[in-house]
């Protein structure tokens, strides 16, 4: 077999050695994985941690998913929507602080109504903070229509996680109808990235019938894919959803977060150049994930903007972190943590992905 510093010195990864680094059980070999990941982030990108405010705007969702707590059918949820004052109230505060590029976030909704409301509030943010101000859309699956309206009003980021490439295991933590498919979620994806967004996807790690070669191939997907950005994290169950049943057949907490460390170390080291974010579910487990996230490779944060009260009704999983933190409290708490572990924040930075303006590149002059 081969030895981790062999594999570490190889300027291509295979399966096969993307499933050794991923299998890892000695804190030695973790440790060279870690340092050497950090190291590429830190030739590559710098010891910089870019901005993303994050606006949970609503939790209504059509979806049935079956390991989120925000799920249509969990009767146990509070239901809301912010308001658009509510929200550019939210971007107004974002620009005070510095903050340069919002993601907005909901639960899944797809009809006219609602693509017609995110039309007029991009719109309505680009008015605020202008034109090079960046907006991020996290709002699922939609029409090739919509994604084009949303890119034409102004988006330039947009994130769908796919949560598993495999679709046998999609199946399994997905209710089977045809609002649940695995090729509709895959044909948005590529539609996302033909529409010219910055495209963003992610994966759960650590699920009931998980395997490495599941996940191994997940970050083989992703490179495959030509992805820009990259959110992924532990899986952290829900009490009110089905896939909690099988929470004893789970690998323990600990396994995960550093499986988790291991993915974004791995993904950094196959894909120098895209933006890969520190995700609020590996402090859910240790106090210090994200800045550990940071030192695996991971290069972007997203403090959350959303307002407290709202901020409490929009649990994907338990134990969320940050539900009862102000958002200045928030903000000035992640400069001293940021700073402790010698990175440091870009405040009026976009942190556009670099592997973007590459692909880009390489498209236009296809075309010329």
């Amino acid at each position: 077999m081969k030895t981790v510093a062999n594999i570490l010195t190889r300027k291509e990864l295979s399966k096969h050695d993307v499933v050794r680094l991923l299998s890892i059980s000695n804190p030695d070999d973790q440790h060279r994985l870690i340092k050497k990941a950090y190291f590429v982030k830190e030739t590559i990108v710098g010891k910089k941690v870019y901005l993303r405010g994050l606006i949970e705007f609503s939790n209504q969702c059509r979806k049935n998913c079956l390991y989120c707590g925000i799920r249509k059918d969990n009767s146990n949820v509070t239901r809301y929507s912010m308001s658009d004052d509510e929200i550019l109230q939210l971007v107004e505060y974002a620009l005070r602080n510095q903050l340069t590029d919002i993601v907005l976030q909901s639960g899944e909704l797809d009809n006219e109504r609602f693509t017609r409301r995110i039309t007029s509030l991009i719109r309505a943010i680009k008015k605020v903070a202008g034109t090079d101000f960046r907006i991020t859309l996290s709002l699922g699956e939609q029409s090739k229509d919509t994604y084009q309206e949303w890119f034409d009003a102004g988006a330039q980021r947009y994130l769908l996680r796919i949560e598993t490439s495999n679709e046998a295991l999609y199946k399994k933590i997905h209710p089977h109808d045809e609002v649940h498919q695995f090729r509709v979620r895959l044909k948005c994806l590529e539609t996302i990235q033909k529409t010219g967004y910055q495209t963003g996807t992610g994966v759960m790690i650590g699920l009931p019938c998980q395997t490495i070669d599941n996940l191994a191939d997940d970050l083989l997907f992703i490179k495959h894919m030509d992805i820009d950005m990259v959110g992924m994290g532990p899986y952290l169950e829900h009490v009110d959803t089905p896939l909690s049943l099988y929470k004893e057949a789970l690998m323990p907490l600990v396994d995960r977060y550093n499986l988790s460390l291991r993915m974004i170390a791995v993904l950094r080291l196959l894909m120098p150049y895209i933006n890969i974010a520190s995700t609020t579910a590996l402090q859910s487990i240790f106090p210090m994930g994200r800045e550990q996230g940071l030192k695996a490779g991971a290069n972007v944060i997203m403090p959350n903007l959303t307002p407290v009260d709202y901020r409490k009704k929009y649990l994907l999983y338990e134990n969320k972190s940050c539900l009862d933190e102000d958002d200045d409290p928030c903000l000035e708490c992640l400069r001293k943590r940021i700073g402790l572990i010698g990175e440091e924040l870009m405040f009026n930075n976009h942190g556009d992905s670099r592997h973007f303006t590459q692909r880009r590149q390489v498209t236009n002059n296809i075309y010329i």
